[in-house]
């Protein structure tokens, strides 16, 4: 019995161990591969505690390679746009300027209930009055009604560390050219370039990479 108390509290404090080092993100707001780690570790940390037949260290063993899979695959999704967007995926506009997209609910599986609910979540009952509402990458609805002055103006990310979206620069009507003009005007490079936006009045964002200490 006290070795069972023993073995349950080992894997617990590797637990805790584990979900720190995958970072602080809460559960409602963690990535698919996030979750799918979450509750793998969870599985894995369960057979042990029940089964004092099997080794502790062949217990942790599982836990601790897929956490090493989860740093690794963390740290090729902050180096790597393509990793980051197959991991992740990107958000998607469901509702513009008052209209529901209806091939975007159809491509990301969300129902007229589903995204009404949400709406009501945030208090809002007229679809109408929603300029934007954003299905983010860790299934969280953003909302932005409609403001009462100017309308807003949603930025659209044309470089992300170092990496250019040609489908973005297309859509916010735009050529390399004019991606040129603006690292030319900071005098810098498309790999120096950490974050570049531009919104429909034509607003410019541009900020360069930070040297890594």
């Amino acid at each position: 019995m006290l070795l069972s108390y023993i073995r349950t509290i080992i894997l617990y404090l590797v637990l805790i161990g584990v979900i720190r080092l995958m970072g602080k993100r809460q559960i409602g707001q963690m990535e698919p591969s996030e979750f799918v780690v979450t509750m793998l570790v969870a599985n894995l940390a369960s057979i042990p505690m029940q089964d004092n037949g099997i080794p502790l260290f062949s217990g942790l063993v599982p836990i601790l390679t897929v956490l090493g899979l989860e740093l690794v695959l963390a740290t090729a999704s902050l180096r790597s746009v393509w990793v980051r967007r197959a991991l992740c995926g990107k958000p998607v506009i469901l509702i513009e300027n008052g209209k529901i997209l209806q091939n975007a609910l159809r491509a990301t599986r969300v129902t007229l209930d589903e995204l009404t609910g949400h709406l009501r979540e945030k208090d809002i009952l007229d679809i109408s009055s929603v300029q934007y509402a954003i299905l983010e990458t860790n299934g969280n609805l953003s909302v932005f009604p409609w403001p009462k002055g100017k309308p807003l103006a949603l930025p659209i990310s044309i470089i992300e560390d170092g990496h250019l979206y040609e489908e973005n620069l297309r859509l916010a009507g735009y050529d390399k050219k004019w991606v040129q003009k603006i690292l030319d005007k900071h005098r810098a490079s498309l790999r120096g370039t950490w974050l570049l936006t531009v919104d429909a009045d034509g607003n410019v964002l541009w900020l360069p990479k930070e040297e890594q200490q």
